[in-house]
């Protein structure tokens, strides 16, 4: 059933009156398999506030979740939706009723495709004023990981040399703009029709299309380059193993090579960090870390928030300042979702594809 299908089969909201609207992952679909499905607005629980949400967005995750492929995805159905950003509608017990109002981000994993959703309140984060929400949400879980990996990771310093894979996509379009501020110099992989815009940043880009990409970084860097952010998987991750200097760090953050691939959705993950812990247990002056997002949640939860909400502070700090733009590929309604996943897993667009109410 096509989200559009859907929607017409299921009787709308009714004048005047809030409903909830979601869009269900069923099973293992086509992106037009999406259902929209109506109900209730929940209420917040203790220790909640409920969002109504003004953006989401289609990120690598849900691609996943859709192949069934994420690594912890749940079981269908489900509603996707990675991240969103909305405003506070109410707050449950035990949260301060002065959050009403207040425009905030969360990270929320699954559930953020949808009108509303109770979160913990202690897992939001305020979104400075002068920020619009489309604009915002591009730099949750994009910038949160962006500048964790490039900061808190690989610890880029001016003067620098990084290489950074699908420099055009939404984590990559973000770490180079970041990368850029922090004074390093940026080698970005992408097809060719992304080459002029990432020029005009001043990035050094590199046709992932033409073949032998190793080869021309390494003419580009024959020192070596001091970091490397590589989302592609394994095969990728031992090329960029060898192009790292004396004291380089590869980030690996993902596996999208493998994204259509049949079989076990962990045998790729779980190749990739064999292949991490091997390297790092070799004598040399190199290292490899493998980047998960939640990291240290479940064993010290607030800290995690803490330092969630931090980073994501100062990447919000770094758009008003002009140091990074947002970078929207496209803004569609919730009711299109199919279309937007569609248009996200072309690889035609730079940015992230945002969905609005």
């Amino acid at each position: 059933m096509t989200a559009e299908g859907s929607a017409a089969q299921t009787a709308g909201p009714a004048p005047h009156t809030e409903e909830l609207v979601e869009v269900v992952l069923p099973g293992k679909v086509e992106p037009e398999g999406l259902e929209i499905r109506y109900g209730a607005v929940p209420e917040p629980g203790p220790g909640q506030v409920l969002v109504r949400m003004e953006a989401t967005g289609v990120s690598f995750a849900e691609q996943q979740m859709r192949r069934g492929r994420y690594f912890d995805q749940p079981p269908f159905p489900f509603v996707p939706g990675y991240d969103l950003v909305g405003r506070v509608q109410s707050t449950g017990a035990g949260v301060d009723p002065a959050l009403t109002g207040t425009r905030v981000a969360a990270l929320v994993k699954t559930g953020g495709w949808a009108s509303h959703l109770p979160v913990d309140a202690a897992d939001v984060v305020a979104v400075p004023e002068g920020i619009g929400a489309p604009e915002a949400e591009t730099l949750v879980v994009n910038g949160i990981t962006a500048w964790q990996m490039l900061h808190r990771r690989a610890r880029v310093r001016a003067g620098g040399t990084v290489l950074v894979h699908g420099a055009n996509g939404g984590v990559g379009s973000v770490l180079v703009q970041l990368a850029l501020a922090a004074g390093a110099k940026v080698i970005g992989t992408a097809s060719a029709r992304h080459h002029e815009a990432l020029r005009a940043q001043g990035v050094t880009p590199v046709d992932y299309r033409a073949g032998d990409v190793a080869a021309r970084v390494r003419a580009l860097a024959p020192e070596g380059v001091d970091a490397v952010f590589d989302h592609l998987g394994e095969r990728s991750a031992v090329d960029s193993w060898g192009l790292l200097a004396p004291g380089g760090t590869l980030v690996c953050y993902g596996s999208a090579a493998t994204r259509d691939a049949e079989g076990s959705q962990q045998w790729p993950i779980l190749r990739l960090l064999g292949r991490v812990w091997l390297w790092n247990a070799l004598p040399n002056r190199r290292r490899a870390c493998f980047y998960n997002v939640w990291a240290g949640r479940a064993l010290a939860g607030n800290r995690f928030r803490a330092r969630l909400r931090a980073d994501l502070g100062q990447v919000f700090g770094a758009l008003q300042r002009g140091e990074i733009t947002p970078r929207i590929a496209a803004r569609l309604p919730l009711a299109r979702t199919a279309e937007a996943l569609r248009l996200a897993e072309s690889g035609t667009v730079a940015g992230k594809v945002v969905l609005v109410p």
